[in-house]
C-alpha cells in the first residue's frame, strides 16, 4: 500500500468514528483530526490524530512525537476536564525494528505524556502499537490499542 492509500483510509475511519479535521500544516503535520469522547476508564478524553509519512527515510520519530504533544497541549484550550490524547501514526515502507522499538518503548510514564507513535508498515500492511501492560496505568494503554485498530489499522 502507498502512503495516500493509507493516509485516505484512516480519513475514512476517523469520519466513520466522528473525528474532525481541526486544521491542517500544524509543524510537519499535514492533517491533525481531533474527537471528544467518553471512556468508562479514563473518562472524558479529548482525542488527536494524524498520521506523518515517512516512506522516504525514517525520521526522528521521537522529535516527531515530542513536536505532537506540544502541539495538542496548545489545542486542547484547558477549559474542559478532558485528558489529552494524541496518537501520531508514521507510514513506512519497511521500518526497522529499531524504529518500532523507539515507538512502542516511547511511554507515558516515561515522558509525562499521552502522546502514543505508532508504526504502519506499508509494505506488509501491519500496525504496530504499545503493548498492554499487566499493571497500574493499563487503562490508557488498553485505550490506545483500541483506539489505534478503530482509526489506523486499515
Amino acid at each position: 500500500m502507498d502512503f495516500d492509500r493509507y493516509r485516505e483510509a484512516v480519513a475514512a475511519n476517523r469520519r466513520k468514528h466522528g473525528f474532525e479535521v481541526v486544521d491542517e500544516g500544524f509543524d510537519g503535520f499535514e492533517r491533525v483530526w481531533h474527537a471528544n469522547e467518553e471512556d468508562p476508564t479514563v473518562g472524558h478524553v479529548s482525542v488527536f490524530a494524524t498520521v506523518v509519512d515517512t516512506t522516504d527515510d525514517d525520521g526522528d520519530l521521537v522529535a516527531a512525537a515530542d513536536r505532537f504533544r506540544e502541539l495538542i497541549a496548545e489545542l486542547s484550550d484547558g477549559t474542559d476536564s478532558a485528558t489529552p490524547i494524541g496518537y501520531v501514526a508514521f507510514a513506512v515502507g519497511s521500518p526497522g525494528d529499531d524504529l518500532v522499538s523507539a515507538a512502542t518503548s516511547y511511554t507515558v510514564a516515561e515522558r509525562r505524556t499521552n502522546v502514543f507513535p505508532l508504526v504502519y508498515d506499508l509494505g506488509n500492511e501491519r500496525l504496530h502499537t504499545h503493548p498492554v501492560p499487566r499493571l497500574k496505568g493499563r487503562g490508557i494503554y488498553r485505550r490506545q490499542r483500541e483506539d489505534a485498530e478503530r482509526l489506523f489499522d486499515v
